[in-house]
C-alpha cells in the first residue's frame, strides 16, 4: 500500500493493521477533506470507504496474478457528519467467487460502534 494513487494522496490516506491484522485506513481531518466548515466533504468520506474496500479485496486476492477489478456499484449509507477528528476505515469481504466480489466498508471517527457512513460494492473480476 505504499504507492497510493493520487487521488488517494490528496486526501492524506495512509493504511496500518489492527492488533488482529486487519487492515484499517486513515484519512487526517484537513482542508483538502472540509465540505461546509468544519464537517468532512461527503466525496472524501466515499473515497476513504472504496480505498478501504477495494484495498481490502486485493489483499483478499493475494498474489493472484491478472485479476482485474472493475466496480460494478457501490453504495455509501451516511449515517452522520463527519467532523474535525481523524476518519478511519475498514472493510470486509463478504463474498468472493469467481467472477464477482462483494465488499462491505464503514468509516467511523473516534467510536468504531458509532459509524459516519458505510458503503457496499460490487465488483467485476476479470481474470487472465
Amino acid at each position: 500500500m505504499e504507492d497510493l494513487p493520487p487521488y488517494a494522496q490528496l486526501l492524506g490516506l495512509s493504511t496500518t493493521r489492527t492488533d488482529s491484522g486487519s487492515l484499517l485506513w486513515r484519512m487526517p481531518f484537513r482542508d483538502e477533506v472540509v465540505g461546509r466548515p468544519g464537517y468532512l466533504h461527503g466525496g472524501a468520506i466515499a473515497g476513504l470507504l472504496e480505498f478501504a474496500a477495494l484495498g481490502t479485496l486485493l489483499e483478499a486476492l493475494g498474489a493472484s496474478p491478472g485479476v482485474a477489478l472493475k466496480p460494478i456499484n457501490v453504495t455509501v449509507q451516511f449515517t452522520r457528519g463527519g467532523v474535525e477528528h481523524e476518519t478511519y476505515a475498514a472493510a470486509t469481504v463478504t463474498r468472493l467467487g469467481k467472477r464477482v466480489a462483494n465488499v462491505e466498508a464503514h468509516a467511523w471517527q473516534e467510536d468504531p460502534s458509532k459509524p459516519i457512513a458505510s458503503a457496499q460494492m460490487n465488483v467485476l473480476l476479470r481474470r487472465g
